[in-house]
């Protein structure tokens, strides 16, 4: 218990600073903290109707609740939607990866690790494309978004691909998991599409 509120705290802790990071450039500094409670409150919330409701489905419920944050930060500061989706996407990521690395230590769960191993190496990948994608011949319209939604996309992805494989790993839940992680990845695709052939 006590090792699962630390890991908590931290995940918490590392989203708050890397949400501010990447954000504080464009916008005040209260907006961007605003919008950030708005997703962890959102995310919350998404935790505990899954728990209460369908428990297998807590990923999907805090994914839920945390867009809905987003949306509601962006709508109400009039942000701009995938600016905020990229910082969004930069503060999760390590939190989720924490919290696969507390399970696989605290249960020994192999799976676990893969699954923090594989967000790592997003995470690595993330940044790398954020340094890059501006020299991309193919990627014209050279506007921010590109490493956020290409991340996510992945990500989703490989739990496409994984999660009938591996439904004991604790965030999957097997076919149904697949089908909506594929569905999601193909609109974060089409998102990241769409955004490469924008010229303004």
């Amino acid at each position: 218990m006590l090792a699962n509120i630390i890991i908590t705290l931290a995940g918490i802790l590392i989203f708050l600073f890397l949400f501010w990071r990447r954000l504080k450039e464009d916008y005040p500094s209260e907006i961007v903290f605003t919008t950030s409670v708005f997703m962890l409150l959102g995310t919350s919330l998404g935790l505990l109707l899954s728990k209460k409701f369908i428990p297998a489905f807590w990923f999907w419920g805090a994914f839920s609740g945390a867009s809905l944050g987003l949306l509601i930060g962006v709508l109400r500061y009039k942000l701009r939607i995938f600016e905020v989706m990229e910082a969004g996407t930069l503060g999760f990521l390590p939190w989720l990866g924490i919290y696969f690395l507390g399970d696989s230590i605290i249960n020994s769960s192999l799976p676990s690790f893969l699954a923090f191993f594989a967000i790592t190496c997003l995470v690595t990948l993330f940044a790398f494309l954020d340094s890059h994608y501006k020299n991309f011949a193919w990627y014209r319209s050279g506007r921010v978004g590109f490493s956020g939604l290409t991340t996510l996309a992945l990500f989703f992805l490989l739990r496409a691909g994984f999660a009938p494989f591996f439904p004991f790993v604790i965030s999957f839940t097997g076919r149904q998991d697949a089908i909506l992680s594929a569905v999601v990845a193909f609109a974060f695709f089409l998102l990241t599409f769409n955004l490469a052939r924008r010229t303004i």
